[in-house]
């Protein structure tokens, strides 16, 4: 393409050739939308112009040159420029003698001087592109001519020039491979440097010899390559036998050989067709891998095979001469039967991981070829797909044929190439090995797992009455990541998980028997699991069995947990093989672990649910309720609700400790909710004495109490706590209903007779219902009439809102990081719980850094600090639904820093310097958005140079004048020295095309990024102070944009970072230049502009007048109308986040982070510091009421992200301890001052029978009461409005009611 390099760039389209690079990180809005679509359209046009005009110039320069062929028009152009050969443009018609000196003093200059062969190389290519000479790029060996003329005679000059100038090229070809083979071996350079060079040398190896020539060359040269390292990494270090050297060997050269076919995919994919680059990545590195890996097996079977022999000759210790008979039948039998011999349980472990490594090399392979060749993947290319025929390379099979042909048969049509696919046949170097492997790990499999099962038995036997022994599973391994983590399993057991482990240690064996030869060791896989896991179940339901006799309860729930663990991953292995496999696999063990799983977990409720009601609730001596003495003097509950208190706290423990998440919370509900109801039974059934009423009141207060504590726990959202919905969460419903049944038995039952004296009186027609579907009560009454520390952390209920204290409680009581919860919690109430946390570890890093003397100390607490800051930062900067809560977040928290002025001065080139972290990550974030467009600016210098200087000399070469003096004169060739300097001129366009692209992308930069940033820029923008107001202009962010891209432009190791490009001094001068003109746009020079900068920006205005301040001014007015039309569109309290956000909403952000780079380790991270300091922050909470600025706290807030050790048995002291202070503290129940004018009036809409049995209940209603005068004339009323003032139309109703 020297012709189209040859061409200069002029005119409008100059400025905007350029990519299609959006930039897209986040999900946009209507306005970024709208930018980027316009942005694209224009692109789209204003290219395909250019597309154009360089056709048209392209067309015009062809029929200038070559007067044989006329070119009508641009189509005409392309189907020449197809099968145009270059070899032809131009033939010289140089005098032999001409061509003959000079071909000899290239022949000289490379013999007898050292190093000229890169001088002689750039040389050779400025005269074929300047002049558009055409070297002979024939095969070696074969005739060629330089002659224009088809008759010429082969005389001895023109075998002359023949044999110079395969000399020449034979030189430099084999310079071009010393290189190539010296920066192989060293491989010290970047991957992109590294490509880069390659793909300059194998071009420069084009440029002498035919494409199929090279390539051949250099696929033997990477083949030779491959199979020395293989060879070196493992060969050589495989010992006797040693399977694991075999796969640390490849574990070391997996990840090199996967680079280099990532970089052959990078350098074939200019030169040749994806066909023909999947073929040579086929032949160069998956074929050659195969074959060593078919010898490496063959010689470790050879191994294998005598040494099983030499052990069965020792083991039968017969005779000398037998030995040798039985070694001979051995060595037949071995060859007969296909090398079948046995393989231990480790040896089978290192073939596992030896095939593991090849399927994670295959799907590598598979991604960088989809990757680079932009080809379908191997799912898409098994679909059928209808339209338009094409090749494997991409192109239209009609335009091909009419490349190459005059006329087209229709039957020509049809005839499609067989597409060229990935072929990696490492599975058939294990077909030797097949039937070993499978004989052996069937096996295997049913060795360890009985051993296993074995010594779980002796041990259970040893230590008779003992719980289970359990293991953490703190971390899902990673072929069972796909389960959510509210479903995995905490503890297990022991055995379970040592033979799961050995199953999925084997497991890629079974995965990779894709090929018939290979399925015997699938099936033999398939079946030995499931005899395992027949056995794994038969001894967890022998264990849950000996519950509780034999064992205690706790094995009931480590038994659920384990028949989970194995379900969940039987279910993950049917799911990795099924993909090969057209029926379900599993089937039946898997049917049998969920009817387990269902039964256990009915057992589990059911034993809990019938504990209570038969032992724990049974309580004589407290439930005495026709006592004349009170109860410890009414100053405790029943022991049976203690009891019961104790008992949900223990089962609550064992549940989150044991079970998964999901699991145990719906356990925990269920039990609650039986229990629950046959404490609302006893007690609406309760007619106490005068003095055990009050043991009445405390005993359902305590319940109460109990029950809100446990509330917590259960409900999985905010949404399920306060208006839990009948079909979703009955269960809950039902909780709340007995809680109001209780609450209303308190009411009725133990409320001073005055009181409700005063409240029914007369109101037994007008309130009091016939039917039980005319009342409705909200579930949360109950927990507004019980004075608990709920009453805090409850807004009001028909608000359906929740404090923060509320929300951070609740957060903590699931029984594992609820994702959606925690991100809920952190943007609550305009971040609250974020600016304490900000505020607090402030304050800590300036106590520790008072406190402190060690330099090491202090760098630490700064790195921990620094940790939480960028975690909260970058959790709110992808909320892009609570766009702004990164603002109001670290409002005060930059005030206080006095951090703001540091968003005026950015700068760029301080990696290494100490700067606040915040400066830090908004830095990171625009240094991202403007990435692309530094690479665009960077590719524009490359090419320019690429033209401009093409030819020039590296390493201050200059060409020999003997060897200038000898060039044809017919060639008209002007040293590049001299034409440098005409060409200067031109480098205003370059400088303005460059401006061009920067103040294009502007918009479509701040359209892209996350609106949380805009609007965190919008908020500083505000508080500029009037130094800056000639930012103002422009806007702080794009002011922050421009300015970043002229610190990358000014530094040019930054820029070398962040693109991987290498930059010339050339480029680095240019790039220098187009930063002054950034910078006199925006006014950030202190001196005026300079003539140059003056002129660039001229030529700009020149070409669109007002372009470039309309262009500004789009891009501040996206910045501002994105701002506050993320305001408008929400529902706002006066300087405060949008409220409402549904769990919809929610779920949608928190997706959105989990998806983005570190998004989940983040939200986990703050979890955790949150957890640390659970205590502290819930102080921090109650303080804010009164004065922010007051909140100070001398305690360091501690940010190191250690685990705390979770406490595995339960301690009763532990909980009596935390329930007589905040849940269960009795004395404080016994001081309540109950507001009964408030409560009793709630229950005026109380249905007329349950009033009446309630009312009837009361001590005051028997016989023989002893009741002051006062009192009488009370109950007398009471009796005759409520109880006896019925008539019989009214009795016959009342029957009739449920």
């Amino acid at each position: 393409m020297s012709m189209i390099l040859k061409m200069e760039w002029g005119g409008e389209y100059s400025f905007d050739s350029s990519n299609l690079d959006c930039l897209l990180n986040v999900l946009p809005g209507e306005l970024e939308f709208q930018q980027i679509l316009s942005d694209l359209d224009e692109k789209i046009k204003k290219n395909s112009s250019s597309i154009e005009k360089c056709l048209k110039d392209l067309q015009s320069d062809v029929n200038e040159i070559c007067t044989d062929e006329v070119l009508q028009s641009t189509t005409d152009c392309i189907q020449w420029l197809n099968n145009c050969s270059f070899s032809s443009l131009r033939p010289s018609s140089a005098d032999h003698g001409e061509l003959l000196e000079f071909l000899k003093t290239l022949q000289r200059l490379l013999k007898n001087e050292k190093n000229q062969e890169e001088m002689v190389l750039h040389f050779l290519l400025d005269l074929s592109s300047q002049c558009g000479v055409s070297f002979p790029c024939t095969a070696s060996g074969t005739s060629f001519e330089l002659t224009s003329s088809l008759h010429t005679i082969q005389d001895d000059s023109a075998l002359d020039v023949k044999s110079l100038w395969d000399d020449v090229r034979l030189h430099l070809r084999q310079f071009l491979v010393n290189r190539l083979q010296s920066q192989e071996e060293a491989n010290t350079n970047a991957l992109q440097q590294q490509m880069e060079f390659k793909t300059e040398c194998i071009e420069k190896l084009l440029f002498l010899y035919p494409k199929s020539e090279v390539l051949m060359k250099y696929q033997n040269m990477q083949n030779k390559l491959v199979s020395d390292l293989l060879q070196n990494c493992i060969l050589s270090s495989c010992g006797e036998t040693n399977f694991d050297k075999v796969v640390h060997g490849y574990q070391s050269s997996i990840p090199r050989l996967c680079r280099m076919i990532k970089e052959d995919l990078y350098i074939l994919s200019g030169t040749i067709g994806p066909s023909s680059s999947l073929k040579f990545i086929n032949e160069t590195y998956l074929d050659t891998i195969t074959e060593e890996m078919t010898v490496l097996l063959e010689r470790l079977c050879e191994l294998q095979f005598k040494e099983n022999a030499l052990h069965t000759v020792k083991a039968n210790k017969i005779s000398k001469k037998h030995r040798g008979t039985v070694h001979a039948v051995a060595s037949q039998e071995y060859h007969r039967k296909g090398r079948n011999f046995c393989l231990t349980l480790y040896q089978l472990k290192c073939l596992s991981q030896l095939t593991k490594l090849f399927l994670l090399m295959e799907e590598k392979i598979e991604e960088l070829s989809t990757e680079i060749l932009l080809l379908p993947s191997f799912m898409e290319r098994n679909k059928n797909v209808q339209g338009v025929l094409k090749r494997a390379s991409g192109e239209l099979l009609i335009g091909e044929t009419r490349a190459n042909e005059t006329s087209v048969l229709p039957e020509q049509l049809l005839q499609v190439e067989e597409p060229v696919l990935l072929n990696f046949g490492w599975r058939n170097a294990f077909k030797d090995l097949s039937s070993s492997v499978a004989h052996c790990i069937t096996i295997a499999i049913e060795d360890f797992s009985s051993k296993i099962l074995q010594h779980e038995k002796k041990e259970e036997f040893s230590a008779a009455g003992c719980a289970m022994s359990l293991v953490n599973n703190q971390q899902m391994r990673e072929s069972c990541r796909a389960v959510q983590q509210e479903e995995q399993p905490k503890r297990i057991a022991k055995f379970c998980s040592d033979i799961m482990e050995e199953l999925d240690t084997l497991l890629p064996l079974a995965l990779a028997c894709r090929d018939d030869s290979l399925q015997e060791i699938r099936s033999n896989f398939l079946e030995a699991c499931s005899k395992v896991a027949t056995a794994v179940l038969a001894r967890l339901q022998e264990k849950s069995k000996g519950v509780p006799l034999k064992a205690p309860l706790q094995d009931l729930y480590a038994a659920l947990s384990t028949a989970i663990y194995v379900f969940q991953h039987f279910t993950m292995y049917s799911s990795l093989m099924g993909e090969t496999s057209k029926k379900p696999l599993f089937l039946v063990p898997v049917q049998q672990y969920q009817e387990f799983i269902d039964i256990l977990q009915f057992q589990v409720t059911n034993y809990c649910v019938r504990v209570c009601a038969t032992n724990i609730l049974q309580d004589a001596e407290s439930h005495y309720w026709d006592d004349c003495k009170a109860f410890y003097e009414g100053e405790r509950c029943s022991f049976s609700v203690q009891m019961w208190h104790y008992f949900c706290c223990a089962l609550h423990h064992d549940l989150w400790t044991i079970l998964p998440p999901k699991t145990a919370q719906e356990i925990l509900t269920e039990v609650l909710e039986r229990s629950l109801d046959i404490l609302s039974s006893r007690y609406c059934q309760v007619c106490p004495s005068y003095k055990r009423t009050l043991q009445i009141r405390i005993d359902i207060a305590a319940i109460l109490m109990s029950t809100e504590d446990m509330l917590w726990s259960i409900c999985s959202s905010v949404q399920k706590f306060l208006n839990p919905h009948k079909d979703r969460d009955l269960k809950i419903c039902k909780i709340h209903s007995h809680c109001n049944s209780l609450i209303s038995v308190l009411a009725i039952l133990t409320s001073p007779l005055k009181n409700l004296y005063e409240t029914f009186l007369d109101n037994s027609d007008e309130h009091l219902p016939q039917d039980f579907s005319e009342v409705f009560y909200h579930p949360l009454d109950w927990l507004l009439c019980i004075p608990s520390s709920c009453f805090f952390l409850l807004k009001t209920p028909s608000a359906r809102e929740m404090a923060t204290q509320g929300l951070l409680k609740l957060l903590l009581s699931q029984p594992y990081c609820n994702l959606n919860l925690l991100l809920e919690t952190l943007l609550h109430c305009d971040c609250l719980l974020v600016k304490i946390l900000l505020r607090s570890s402030r304050n800590e890093a300036l106590n520790c850094d008072e406190q402190s003397s060690l330099l090491e100390q202090e760098n630490n607490k700064l790195k921990n600090n620094n940790t939480l800051i960028e975690a909260i930062f970058t959790v709110l900067s992808y909320c892009t639904l609570s766009p702004k809560s990164l603002a109001i977040a670290f409002e005060s928290y930059m005030e206080k820093e006095l951090l703001w002025n540091c968003l005026y001065n950015m700068t760029v080139s301080s990696f290494g310097e100490s700067e606040p972290e915040v400066i830090r990550c908004l830095k990171l974030t625009l240094i991202n958005s403007v990435k692309g467009v530094v690479k665009q600016i960077i590719s524009l210098m490359h090419s320019w140079e690429a033209r401009e200087n093409y030819g020039t000399y590296q390493h201050k070469q200059i060409v020999p004048e003997s060897l200038l003096k000898t060039v044809p004169k017919e060639w008209n060739y002007t040293p590049r020295e001299m034409k440098r300097k005409e060409s200067g001129k031109c480098f205003t366009r370059l400088a303005a095309q460059a401006v061009s692209i920067v103040i294009s992308k502007l918009p479509t930069v701040i359209a892209c990024l996350p609106p949380p940033i805009k609007y965190f820029f919008f908020l500083a923008e505000r508080r500029m102070s009037r130094n800056f107001a000639e930012l103002k202009k422009a806007g702080l962010l794009v002011w922050n944009l421009i300015v970043i891209i002229c610190r990358i432009f000014e530094d040019g190791n930054t820029a070398e970072f962040l693109t991987g490009a290498t930059l010339d001094r050339w480029s680095k001068e240019k790039l220098s230049l187009v930063r002054v003109c950034l910078e006199s746009i925006v006014g950030k020079q202190k001196s005026g502009p300079k003539q140059v900068t003056q002129k660039i920006i001229q030529s700009i205005e020149q070409q669109r007048p007002n372009w470039i301040e309309s262009q500004l001014l789009k891009a501040r007015r996206l910045s501002i109308d994105c701002a506050s039309v993320t305001v408008k569109g929400a529902t706002l309290e006066e300087g405060s986040i949008a409220l409402g956000f549904t769990e919809h909403n929610i779920n949608m952000m928190v997706l959105d982070i989990c998806h983005k780079p570190g998004g989940s380790e983040y939200l986990r991270q703050i979890y955790h510091i949150i957890r640390l300091n659970e205590e502290y922050l819930k102080e921090q909470l109650l303080c804010e009421n009164f004065s922010e600025d007051g909140v100070t706290s001398s305690q360091c807030l501690p940010l190191t992200l250690k685990d705390r050790e979770e406490q595995l048995d339960f301690n009763p002291f532990q909980v009596y301890r935390q329930s007589c202070a905040k849940v269960f503290n009795q004395s404080a129940i016994t001081e309540w001052n109950w507001d009964w004018s408030s409560l009793l009036p709630g229950y005026l809409g109380l249905n007329q029978m349950a009033f009446r049995v309630l009312l009837t209940h009361r001590w005051e209603m028997k016989e023989d009461a002893d009741l002051e005068d006062e009192e009488e004339v009370m109950v007398e009323h009471l009796k005759n409005v409520y109880l006896t003032q019925r008539t019989p139309i009214s009795e016959d109703k009342e029957e009739q009611l449920p």
